[in-house]
Order: C-alpha cells, then structure tokens, then sequence
C-alpha cells in the first residue's frame, strides 16, 4: 500500500513525458501539402477564388497546418482585404509564436492597411528574433518606408504634376 501513491505518481509522469514527445512528431497530411501546392499554382495564375477554395480543402484536411494560414493571408492581401489578412497570420502566429513569414505577412499588411506604427512593433519583434538583416526584417523595412499604397499614388500623381509644368 504504501508504493501505490508513488506508482500513480510516476505514471503520470511518464504519461505527461510521452505526450510532450509526441507533440513534437506532427506530420503534415500530404492531401493538405497537394491541394496548398495546388492553390498557389491557382494564386500565381491570378485566380484568387480558386486558390483559397483549395487552402481552405486545405485546412479541412489538416486544421494544424500553419503553412495553410499563411497561404489564405496572402490570398486574401491579393484580394485587398488586409484585415482578413491579418487574421490569418495572427492565426498562424498563434500557432507558432516566432514564425517569422507570419510577422512579415502581417507587418506588410498592416502597412497596406495604413497602420504604420503597428508595422513598425512587428520589425522590432522581427529584428529581435533575427536580427536587421534578415529577410523579413529587410523586406518589411522596405514596406514601411514606402508607406501605404494610397501614398504612394498620390506621391506618384504628385511627380507627374511636377514634370508636367
């Protein structure tokens, strides 16, 4: 009797030791990876719908898939709805809290969006995760300094009004 609470002890354990090992094998299902494959083929052709009907069969298929989130951000950005875009990659960084694509993706949205100073918090994130010169940090850098599509229209029409007089 007096081995039981440490049998129950050691078992528990063992079982919390063996289900954090596991957590760390997740496989992707290859239906999901075929039908991401599939839907970027459809978003570089142009056709959004099409791409996020696939990301989202996607999804179904593998509800723990981040990559799928990422995917259906960008679609979404190629449909100009920054707002769902974000969604999805705060989605995705939920899942992975220092997926850098996903911090990317959403500073580059927020951009879009006119949300500079929220831009500006993901590149400090970025910059403390990987440093100045990483990728993302370099590319979301880039987007900041453009500014907002708007602006960058306007400034445009404003050079031409320029070189016109």
């Amino acid at each position: 009797m007096r081995f039981g609470p440490v049998a129950a002890a050691l078992s528990l354990a063992l079982f919390v030791q063996a289900s954090i090992g596991s957590a760390n094998d997740y496989q992707v299902d290859p239906r999901a990876q075929a039908l991401v494959a599939e839907g970027r083929t459809s978003l570089e052709m142009g056709n959004t719908q099409s791409a996020i009907d696939a990301f989202e069969a996607a999804l179904a298929v593998d509800p723990g898939y981040t990559q799928v989130y990422l995917e259906l951000a960008h679609a979404a950005r190629a449909e100009n709805l920054q707002g769902k875009a974000i969604h999805f990659y705060r989605e995705a960084q939920e899942r992975e809290p220092e997926n850098l694509a996903a911090i990317n993706g959403e500073g580059q949205a927020l951009v879009e969006k006119g949300a500079i100073t929220a831009a500006r918090e993901n590149l400090q994130r970025l910059e403390t995760l990987c440093g100045a010169t990483c990728v993302e940090a370099v590319q979301l850098s880039a987007a900041i300094d453009r500014g907002p599509p708007e602006l960058m229209a306007e400034a445009s029409a404003v050079d031409e009004d320029v070189a016109q007089n």
